[in-house]
C-alpha cells in the first residue's frame, strides 16, 4: 500500500485526532472548533502553530477526500464532528496508532521520549516494547516511520514519521533536539500539566459550542 504524502497541516490535524481519541475519549469525535484548539495547543506540540478555522476546515476536506477521516453527524448536536479512520486504512493496532500520533505532534524523538509521551495514549510499559512498535512500523512495505542516524552531540537515535514524505522526515530530523533527557520528576509534572491543558481546552471548546447554539437559538426564536 502506498499513500499520498501529507502536508504539515494534515499531519497536525491527524495527530490531534489520534491524541484526543485516546486521551479524552469523552470529548471525541471533535468539532471544528475543538480541533482548532487542539492544533494550537502550546504544549505537546512541535512546532506551535496558530491555525484559524478556515485552515482546519480546508485540511479536513482534503483528509476526507483521501479517506482518512469521516464526518460524524448527530441529531442531538448541531455541529458536525470529525474522527480519523487510520486504524482501518493503515491496519494499525492501538500502540502503533499512539506512536504515530506522538510522532505527528512532536517531531523527531528518541525511543524514551516516544515511550513517555504515549503513556496517556497506549500501554507501552518498556523501552523494548516501544522500540518494537517503531521497528514494525519501519519494516512495513509502506514504511510509516524512519530511524534517523545519530547526530554529533546526540546520545540516542531519533525516530520520525514518514507521512509527509522522506524530505519532510529529514527536515524534522534537522530540528535540534535538547541534550539529555528530563528528570523523571520533571517529566511527571509536565505530564500532569499536559493532561490539565487537554481538559481545559476540551471545556473551552464545549463552552464555545454552547454559546454558538445559544446564539442560533436566539436568532431563530428570539
Amino acid at each position: 500500500m502506498t499513500f499520498e504524502p501529507l502536508t504539515p497541516e494534515q499531519c497536525r490535524v491527524l495527530g490531534c485526532l489520534i491524541e484526543k481519541e485516546k486521551a479524552t475519549p469523552q470529548n471525541y469525535p471533535l468539532t471544528l472548533n475543538s480541533l482548532r484548539l487542539a492544533c494550537n495547543q502550546s504544549t505537546n506540540r512541535s512546532p506551535v502553530v496558530d491555525y484559524d478555522e478556515a485552515t482546519v476546515d480546508a485540511v479536513l476536506l482534503l483528509l476526507r477526500q483521501q479517506g482518512l477521516i469521516r464526518n460524524v453527524y448527530s441529531p442531538s448536536n448541531r455541529a458536525t464532528k470529525y474522527r480519523h479512520v487510520l486504524a482501518e486504512v493503515w491496519h494499525l493496532d492501538a500502540p502503533s496508532e499512539a506512536v504515530i500520533g506522538v510522532l505527528l505532534l512532536r517531531g523527531a524523538q528518541t525511543v524514551g521520549e516516544v515511550k513517555s509521551r504515549t503513556e496517556r495514549l497506549a500501554h507501552l510499559p518498556t523501552l523494548e516494547e516501544t522500540e518494537a512498535v517503531l521497528e514494525r512500523l519501519a519494516a512495513r512495505e509502506d514504511s510509516l516511520v524512519l530511524r534517523l542516524d545519530r547526530q554529533p552531540g546526540q546520545k540516542d537515535e531519533r525516530w520520525v514519521h514518514l507521512l509527509g514524505g522522506e524530505d519532510h522526515a529529514v527536515a524534522l530530523g534537522a530540528v535540534a533536539a535538547p541534550a539529555g533527557g528530563a528528570p523523571s520528576g520533571l517529566a511527571a509534572s509536565q505530564g500532569r500539566l499536559d493532561a490539565l491543558e487537554v481538559e481545559v481546552l476540551a471545556l473551552r471548546a464545549e463552552v464555545d459550542e454552547l454559546r454558538s447554539e445559544l446564539a442560533t437559538f436566539r436568532a431563530e426564536f428570539g
